[in-house]
């Protein structure tokens, strides 16, 4: 099917939006892959503030040329699915591999921050712990660090209120035999 100039023109235009607006986004390279899996994509997505596109290939390239964003040529040549992730990036890689282990397609490349990963790297990506976990993590280890040294303080004057317990029941007991 051709598409007008002005159509492609406004396709440039809503990729040119969904990459400013994406905080990453990730190629998928997909075969024999029916609109059931797609659309089963397209919600898993969802879930995780992200969307996921079927681009025209030379279009998209026309926005990352004009981005300066690098990438290889010889992963332009499939056709390609883009995950846009509006959200926490870790969470839609996440997201992606799980519904790449279920379907078939290929994880070919992400962009965080306009740095390009491999595969390998988005892979990796979704491996980590999520936003809200690792804020967990990581207030668990200043509490856990704050909790130690209060009881490093409190212990010598623990210790002597003991030992002034001690002779107080000591001098009760003493008191209570005479």
């Amino acid at each position: 099917m051709a598409f007008t100039r002005k159509e492609k023109e406004a396709m440039v235009a809503q990729y040119r939006e969904w990459v400013d607006n994406s905080s990453a986004f990730f190629v998928i390279s997909y075969k024999n892959m029916g609109m059931p899996a797609i659309d089963d994509a397209r919600a898993k997505m969802r879930e995780v503030n992200s969307e996921i596109h079927v681009v025209k290939n030379r279009l998209f390239r026309l926005v990352m040329n004009e981005k300066g964003v690098e990438f290889d040529e010889e992963f332009w040549e499939d056709n390609n699915l883009v995950g846009f992730t509006f959200g926490e990036a870790p969470a839609a890689a996440k997201a992606l591999s799980d519904l790449a282990k279920a379907n078939v397609f290929d994880i070919r490349m992400g962009y965080v921050d306009n740095s390009l990963l491999t595969a390998d790297q988005v892979k990796a990506l979704a491996d980590l712990p999520t936003q809200p976990v690792m804020r967990g993590i990581l207030l668990g280890t200043i509490m856990a660090s704050a909790t130690k040294l209060v009881r490093t303080l409190a212990e010598p004057a623990r210790s002597m209120a003991a030992v002034v317990k001690a002779f107080s029941d000591e001098g009760q007991a003493a008191g209570s035999a005479a």
